[in-house]
């Protein structure tokens, strides 16, 4: 295989990877914009049919705190390719990455208020940050300092278990019960300023939360990422067969034991909710990484698979918007305001049909342009000049 070709395949498995890690946020992310209820940390109580709680437990273990370290994972990995692609192009990577960065932060900020107060893109924008900061850091560093930010954060969710077992229990820090849920069902049910208002309502509440759990299990996430950058190791995968072997073995015994135990804490309290969060913390990069290798593996047999699947991750930003938008029409006020009455399997089903219609859309979009039409806004606000336009040349990767 020659050069061209090799970067090609490389440029085209990541890609891929982004747009099946989107299905995998999307899956996670159409409960939460469904119901007040999920959004509280509660399931929904018109909904409690063995066919409710098989997709609940399969979603919550297989899927959830998964996708998002994975897409994380590849912010971290693409990191270094705008790196290297500003050197090669003799630009000052610092002020174009800090205009990215804000330009990411304000089209976050818009998610979080107008559709989704669970945005990444805030989370991302700040994790920039450290990455800008850390970006001469050498890859077995990063490695360290992702298993250390993992470890602290594992034994801070161990201590807040001990507390609650000694009756000084936090839980509900966002939650309050059935109540809350009811009111944010009503709120999300009414009109664009009832649901703003209960948009921003959520953010004050998890904002502490954001800070100090997702931002550094993001980061861990992202220096990985940048390691696995640094290193070229997705360059050639064929050349890494054994590496990504034993990240499944590892991934599909210890991680899916830790998603079990993890389910266990979210849905059949056998297990404390805090415990279970440490466990996750520490055992879902497992299954994330699991479920990355074996794709990988997968791919060059699936050909057809992965061209599918690299055009939605070409515009990754502009579906992980449009899934927000799209799914806001049908569960809001903004639309049907179906909040709370479509059952988890429905759910599921309406997530699949979302992807899918996604999928066609990003292969009739770029067939007539370079960008998405997010990405086209983000790469605007990062050169302050505008981006190219139609092309069917070969492109390089992209990502938020």
């Amino acid at each position: 295989m020659n050069d061209g070709r090799l970067a090609a395949s490389r440029i085209t498995s990541v890609d891929a990877l982004r747009g099946f890690s989107l299905l995998g946020i999307l899956l996670v992310n159409i409960a939460f914009l469904a119901s007040g209820y999920r959004m509280a940390g509660m399931a929904e109580p018109a909904f409690n049919s063995s066919a409710d709680w098989v997709v609940r437990w399969g979603v919550t273990m297989f899927f959830e705190n998964k996708f998002y370290l994975l897409f994380s994972f590849l912010f971290g990995y693409s990191f270094t390719l705008q790196l290297d692609s500003a050197v090669r192009q003799g630009r000052a990577f610092v002020p174009m990455f800090l205009r990215r960065l804000g330009g990411l932060f304000l089209i976050g900020l818009a998610h979080a208020v107008l559709l989704f107060p669970g945005d990444i893109l805030t989370t991302y924008a700040a994790v920039g940050l450290a990455l800008l900061v850390l970006r001469r850091i050498t890859p077995k560093s990063a490695v360290v300092l992702a298993v250390v930010l993992t470890c602290v954060l594992a034994l801070g969710f161990m201590l807040l278990a001990l507390l609650a077992v000694l009756g000084l229990d936090t839980a509900g820090t966002v939650s309050h019960g059935a109540v809350e849920a009811v009111k944010a069902d009503q709120a999300l049910g009414g009109s664009a300023v009832q649901i703003v208002s209960e948009h921003v309502r959520k953010l004050s509440l998890i904002v502490v939360l954001r800070v100090l759990f997702q931002g550094p299990a993001v980061l861990a996430a992202c220096l990985i990422g940048l390691a696995v950058g640094k290193l070229g190791a997705l360059r050639d995968i064929s050349a890494h067969t054994s590496a990504l072997r034993k990240l499944q073995w590892v991934g599909f015994t210890v991680g899916a034991a830790g998603a079990f135990v993890y389910t266990q804490s979210a849905w059949n309290g056998t297990v404390h909710k805090f415990l279970g969060e440490a466990v996750d913390l520490v055992t879902a990069p497992l299954l994330a990484a699991a479920y990355a290798a074996t794709f990988l593996r997968l791919l060059p047999h699936m050909p057809r698979v992965g061209r599918l699947l690299a055009m939605p991750g070409r515009m990754a930003l502009s579906n992980y918007l449009g899934q927000s938008l799209i799914c806001c029409l049908i569960f809001t006020g903004y639309g049907l305001a179906l909040v709370d009455r479509v059952a988890p399997p429905w759910q599921v089903l309406i997530a699949l049909g979302v992807f899918a219609v996604q999928v066609l859309y990003s292969h009739w979009w770029l067939r007539g342009h370079r960008y998405g039409p997010v990405e086209w806004l983000l790469r605007f606000l990062t050169y302050w000049n505008k981006p190219g336009a139609v092309h069917r040349a070969r492109h390089t990767s992209t990502t938020p």
